[in-house]
């Protein structure tokens, strides 16, 4: 049986990770010259409600 060759396996996953990585930059840097905003600001407006991003303050009573 054949010995598996790790290094050459761990430097295709290294690869990989660079072009994903490439990848994610380049549709960030599309999307800020087009002006939309950013996957996490636009998750950040969606999950609290009001738009503003902001988060509530506790009331002081």
């Amino acid at each position: 049986m054949a010995k598996p060759n790790y290094s050459f396996e761990k430097r295709q996953r290294e690869l990989a990770k660079q072009k994903k990585k490439a990848e994610k930059d380049a549709e960030k840097a599309a999307r800020k010259r087009a002006g939309e905003p950013a996957e996490a600001d636009a998750e950040a407006e969606s999950e609290d409600g009001d738009g503003d991003g902001s988060v509530p303050s506790p009331s002081a009573d």
